[in-house]
Parts: C-alpha cells; sequence; structure tokens
C-alpha cells in the first residue's frame, strides 16, 4: 500500500516538532499547524540597538538597517542604507526586504507545499553554533507565536564579513603600478528547518552597492521518498532500488524600495535587439530600448532584458536619477501554477500583500492569494518588486549525507547610485567622463 506522502516527506519536521503541533491544535496527521492570519507589521522608522545591523567594511562602505523576524517569512530586513566612501549621508535603498514563499510542488503531483505559509518554515529556525558564524556575532531571535514557547528564544541570526576577492583590479596607463582592491561584503543569514530541508537564507551586502540573495537548501533527501511516485526519479544507494521522487523549489522575493528615502519610484525595462551587419560595417549592431512601466506588470526574463527601479528624488554627483537594476541569477521556471509562470512582478503596494501564494492576510472579498492576481492593472506609483527563482531538484548519489547547499538567488545591482565606482582609489578620482590621455 503507498503511503501518502503528505504526512510521510516532513516526517522529520513532526518527531521535531510533535510537542509544538500538539501544542497548536494539529493532530499528527494534519502535520503542523498553520498559523492564522493577522495584520502585516509595519516597518519601524528605526529601531533599538538589539535590533540594528551596522556595518563598516574594511573598504569603508557602511551597511545600517534594522531586523525582525516573522512567525511564517523569518527574518525581516527594513530601513536598508548604503553609505560607500566620499558619501556624506547614508542613501536608502530598501524599505523592506524578506522572503515572500517556497513553493515546493512533487513531480508525481502527489503534494505541493507552502514552506512559508503552510509548513512552518519561519517556527524552524535553528540555534547555530559559532563554527558557523565564523569572525561574526550570533543574535538571539524571539520567534513570535512560538508553538512550543518554552524555546521560542533562538540563537539564529549570523552577522559577519567576509572576502569575495578583487572588486577591481586595472594596470596605470604608465605601467608601473597596479590599481586593485580585495572586496568586503557583510553577510546577515539564518537557518530554518522544514521537514528534512534546512533552509539558508542570506544576504549578502556588498562594499559597491551590490546587495546577493540567496537561499541554500541542504540537510537530508527524505528517506520516505525513495519511491521515486514521479516515474523518473534518480536511482540512489545500491543498484537500482532506491529511486528519490524529483521535485521542485520556487523562491519568492519580496522588496519594498525606498531609494533616497521616498516610496515614490518609476520602473524600467531595457531591451536590446541584434541586427546582422549593415553594408559596410565590421559587426552587427545592437539597439537598446527603454519601455516606461507604467502599470503593474508580470515580467518575464529574456535574453539582452532587464529592469530597474529609478528614484523620483535623487541624484548622483553627476546628476544622473539614482536606480538599482535587478539581476536574475540561474533559474528552472515551473510551469505548473499561474503565480510560478513568471520571473518578475510588479505590483502597487498593498500592505496586505505579503506571500506570493498562499497569502495568510485577510485583503477582502474577492481579492486574489497569489502574487499573479496580485497584477490587475494598477498604476505603479509605490512598487513593490516580487522575484522568482526556480529549481528542479533531480536528487544525485552526492546528495547524500548531508545534502550539499544548492543555491538560488538573484542581485540588485546600483546603477548611477553614486557618480563613480565607489572604491575608486584616491589617485583616479578625477577620471570621470572623458579623459584626455597623458
Amino acid at each position: 500500500m503507498r503511503v501518502n506522502r503528505n504526512s510521510r516527506a516532513r516526517s522529520r519536521a513532526a518527531v521535531g516538532l510533535s510537542t509544538l503541533a500538539l501544542a497548536a491544535g494539529a493532530t499528527t496527521a494534519a502535520g503542523p499547524a498553520v498559523a492564522q492570519p493577522r495584520s502585516a507589521p509595519a516597518p519601524a522608522a528605526d529601531c533599538s540597538a538589539a535590533y540594528k545591523i551596522e556595518q563598516k567594511l574594511a573598504t569603508g562602505t557602511t551597511w545600517r538597517m534594522c531586523w525582525s523576524y516573522e512567525s511564517e517569512a523569518g527574518l525581516v530586513l527594513s530601513n536598508i542604507s548604503y553609505q560607500p566612501p566620499g558619501e556624506t549621508a547614508p542613501i536608502k535603498v530598501l524599505s523592506t526586504a524578506k522572503l515572500a514563499q517556497i513553493d515546493v510542488p512533487y513531480d508525481d503531483g502527489s503534494v505541493e507545499y507552502s514552506d512559508l505559509t503552510g509548513a512552518g518554515f519561519g517556527q524552524g529556525l535553528v540555534d547555530m553554533v559559532p563554527a558557523e558564524c565564523p569572525g561574526g556575532s550570533i543574535k538571539t531571535v524571539k520567534v513570535p507565536e512560538a508553538w512550543d514557547p518554552a524555546h521560542a528564544n533562538v540563537k539564529g541570526l549570523c552577522t559577519t564579513t567576509r572576502s569575495r576577492g578583487h572588486a577591481y583590479r586595472m594596470e596605470a596607463d604608465t605601467g608601473n603600478k597596479v590599481f586593485q582592491k580585495q572586496g568586503k561584503d557583510l553577510l546577515i543569514y539564518t537557518v530554518n528547518k522544514v521537514g528534512w530541508y534546512e533552509y539558508i537564507t542570506e544576504w549578502r551586502f556588498q562594499d559597491d552597492g551590490t546587495i546577493n540573495m540567496n537561499v541554500g537548501a541542504t540537510g537530508s533527501l527524505s528517506p520516505f521518498d525513495y519511491d521515486a511516485g514521479d516515474g523518473r526519479g534518480w536511482p540512489l544507494g545500491k543498484g537500482a532500488k532506491d529511486y528519490a521522487t524529483s521535485h521542485s523549489h520556487n523562491v519568492f522575493w519580496r522588496l519594498n524600495f525606498g531609494l533616497d528615502g521616498s516610496s515614490k519610484a518609476k520602473v524600467e525595462q531595457y531591451d536590446s535587439v541584434v541586427s546582422p551587419p549593415a553594408q559596410g560595417q565590421q559587426a552587427p549592431s545592437n539597439k537598446t530600448t527603454v519601455t516606461k512601466v507604467g502599470k503593474e506588470l508580470a515580467g518575464d526574463a529574456k535574453n539582452m532584458r532587464w529592469w530597474r527601479l529609478v528614484s523620483n528624488s535623487g541624484k548622483n554627483k553627476d546628476n544622473h536619477a539614482r536606480s538599482y537594476e535587478i539581476v536574475p541569477g540561474a533559474t528552472t521556471k515551473y510551469l505548473g501554477r499561474a503565480f510560478t509562470k513568471h520571473d518578475v512582478y510588479f505590483t502597487e503596494y498593498n500592505k496586505c500583500e505579503q506571500f506570493a501564494s498562499d497569502n495568510l492576510r485577510n485583503c477582502g472579498a474577492g481579492h486574489g492569494k497569489s502574487v499573479d492576481k496580485y497584477v490587475d492593472g494598477q498604476t505603479l506609483t509605490h512598487p513593490v518588486v516580487w522575484v522568482n527563482v526556480g529549481f528542479h531538484h533531480i536528487a544525485r548519489d552526492e546528495d547524500q549525507q548531508p545534502m550539499p547547499v544548492h543555491w538560488q538567488g538573484f542581485s540588485i545591482a546600483p546603477r548611477d547610485v553614486t557618480a563613480m565606482n565607489p572604491l575608486t582609489p584616491p589617485e583616479l578620482a578625477n577620471q570621470n567622463g572623458h579623459v584626455e590621455p597623458r
């Protein structure tokens, strides 16, 4: 008799959280209890020292932000600002940033998990040991509405710094000097256990203003999934007896921009088209066009397409509008659901819209529960960005035991936030724009 995967694939969580589920009024068969909808917490204008992160990196850049923790979404970062060398005041980038869903459908169609809103992601925050936060500090997080109130305080938030290699390298015109700098990053991350998986939610803040958002999946493959119910699973172990069931991880992030301290921003889409060489030309030509995105959009990544959020109020020292460009990461788009069919969504701000699917907030009768339904033609004045990055997990022998981390994510990169490279050495500070050769 085949056992329903819904009651077995996440059995590790059921063991670890059995008392929590009972405390929440759940039964063993039903799995973890689902948190009840409630109002989304308003982002604070400021925060106390305990919830403030401020890091000046060795290269001179300072990142500042507040942190909080939600019972479903986990870590939330707010009031994120960036101050590189040469800027007299912090430049605000994001009002809030957080995960918005991890959708996990299995290839055989037997089950689909909403890990944030239905499987206890936020409640699964785990303690970290100092060795997994090298050179940094681990903050204690109080999990709201903890299923186990006796263990609500978790040593689960690491902040540390890390080298990333070359920030730049350039040989001087004279040939007798090399300008080079090694880049430094601020890293902030948590580990949340959902069933047999452990998710590392990493936020990486570079000294050049780039922000990288990544989720890494590790932990274990569920030993109860070795039936390959999808009919196409991968054999693990000796011979061809145990076939792990394939599945997808569709991760969503929600970014509420606040460039230069204003919620007002413009969205622009850029597309480039390459044409064959014209008569007399040595190479093909490439024309780039911009489309003003005035209304809500469900966007699809294409070759030579990109988007940026443009500040309505701030300019750099060259009098160019500040903006941040969305830099997609590698993805495997899952076409099984309407909300996973697009790579990026731009919606008008609505504090009730907190999750990309299975939204727990009460937004009123007839309001959609997933991000594709949020896109309904509203004019964009306060855009919120939702990014979807997919990974199709076909297990391999190397996934056991434990499973190596597989990462998925994206970046936002500054475009005209500063007038020059924010890490420019003083000797080159006058080389902005046209420079006459010596």
